[in-house]
């Protein structure tokens, strides 16, 4: 397929996604409980199910079938702005998330900390439009991101005005995100252009960057610029103090950014890695990042009270998580001797005690054998795979990353266009719906990484005959 059929098949796609958003997208007034069946049967449902369906298939298969060879990142660019026009002007597709931020934003406008209280403690004009397992739960976001919608609310008074401006900050994101990658591929031997599509191409970035205004967008933006600032800047102390600034803004959106942060300070080392080496230059990186999000946090005067939001991801249990996937599995399979126990805490407990194994192991890794970017993007798909939450847009976070340091890129693609397709268009997840066969599948799929592993690591530690 040559890559002029490719841009005009994306935008079809991207068009019929904009008509799904308007005939059954996550409208303000939508069902808030909402099964594919019932949007099957409801107004327009087979219609915007179809939608959805091709519009979304016709952009992956764009995105997929150009992955190696886009002509130049200029075309890339251009491409993807025709893509992200339709959801400028679209209802929200994929997730009801933008108006919970609308009204995390009046709470905190009106003097109310969102770490303590959720936003059902105000009169909030829009708390109808929020999912109910949302209204009572604080604000998993960083001090920043609070900040920000904070000012979105009371600039705009009104809930059309503060998704347009949620819109503009995710666009800011991309467009730093684009600006950025360039620098840190070229540092990692990845040809510009291509890590740009694999990206910014994506599906993931229209619906839910754009359409849905995540404020991933924002945080991946300002991750990314923090790398390749340093990327860019190694061993000079101004710089790479700038360069950790931008981590520390990209945690006090969402926290879960400082994981790259010790694979930074690892970058920042002009010469060989050795610890004095890494407290004179990566010192600069660590410090950056903890006065900026120190900072943000004590000019918001909220405290620490993210950290405790992050929390209330466990009320989601969906198969996607592979923690929680297992312990649905453990549950399914001691149903028949009549035992009934809930494994969720188990297993997910287990998960952040392998997640952080996993960390410990990248970083010292990393210091033996070098690449800390390419560590760095492993150790944000180890958080994404090992949390007990996953939701599509969480794996554009290690997959702007993956786009510009990884030089095989079939096992992150196909992960990419399978999350393409698990939320409808009104926000409603698929993976709610299918328990089974989901969970047993996705154990399995666990269970043959784990071997793989292991196996690897064994055939790793053999001694190579000599000649």
């Amino acid at each position: 397929m040559s890559h002029h059929l490719s841009r005009w098949i994306g935008l079809a796609g991207s068009v019929l996604l904009a008509v799904a958003a308007f005939l059954g997208g996550a409208l303000p007034d939508g069902e808030l409980r909402p099964t594919p069946v019932g949007i099957w049967q409801g107004p327009n449902g087979p219609l915007t199910i179809g939608l959805w369906l091709v519009g979304t298939g016709l952009l992956a298969w764009a995105w997929w079938s150009l992955r190696d060879r886009v002509p130049s990142s200029r075309w890339v660019l251009v491409t993807v702005a025709l893509w992200l026009l339709p959801m400028l002007v679209a209802p929200p597709l994929g997730s009801r998330d933008v108006y919970a931020y609308a009204c995390q934003g009046a709470s905190f406008s009106a003097g109310i900390n969102p770490y303590e209280q959720g936003v059902s403690s105000l009169p909030c004009p829009w708390l109808d439009t929020i999912s109910y397992i949302w209204r009572d739960t604080p604000a998993p976001y960083g001090p920043l991101f609070v900040l920000l919608a904070g000012a979105v609310v009371e600039a705009t008074g009104s809930l059309l005005g503060a998704v347009a401006l949620f819109r503009l900050l995710a666009v800011a994101g991309v467009a730093l995100t684009a600006w950025a990658l360039p620098v840190l591929a070229r540092r990692c031997g990845v040809p510009p252009r291509r890590a740009l599509w694999l990206a910014l191409a994506s599906p993931l970035v229209p619906v839910h960057l754009i359409s849905g205004a995540h404020n991933d967008a924002l945080m991946i933006g300002l991750l990314v610029a923090g790398l390749a600032v340093v990327a860019a800047r190694q061993g000079r102390p101004w710089p790479l103090l700038a360069g950790g600034a931008l981590l520390g803004l990209a945690a006090a959106v969402k926290v879960t950014a400082l994981v790259v942060m010790p694979f930074a300070a690892l970058a920042a080392i002009v010469g060989a890695y050795r610890i004095r080496s890494l407290v004179r230059d990566g010192g600069w990186v660590v410090g950056g990042s903890l006065v900026a999000l120190a900072g943000v946090t004590v000019v918001s005067g909220l405290g620490l009270g993210f950290i405790s939001g992050l929390e209330q991801g466990s009320l989601v249990v969906a198969w996607t998580s592979p923690p929680t996937a297992v312990g649905q599995t453990v549950g399914y399979l001691l149903v028949p001797f009549g035992v009934h126990v809930d494994a969720l805490p188990v297993t997910r407990a287990i998960g952040m005690v392998a997640l952080i194994g996993v960390l410990i192991w990248l970083w010292f890794r990393s210091f033996r054998r070098g690449e800390p970017f390419w560590h760095a993007a492993l150790a944000l798909t180890a958080t994404v795979a090992l949390s007990p939450l996953f939701h599509p847009w969480y794996w554009l976070w290690p997959l702007a990353v993956l786009a510009a340091t990884a030089h095989r890129t079939l096992w992150f693609s196909i992960v990419t266009v399978v999350s393409s397709f698990l939320v409808l268009a009104d926000g409603t997840g698929l993976a709610r719906f299918s328990k089974m066969p989901g969970a047993p599948l996705m154990t399995l799929f666990v269970i043959g990484v784990v071997v793989w592993l292991v196996r690897s690591a064994r055939k790793g530690r053999q001694p190579v005959p000599a000649d």
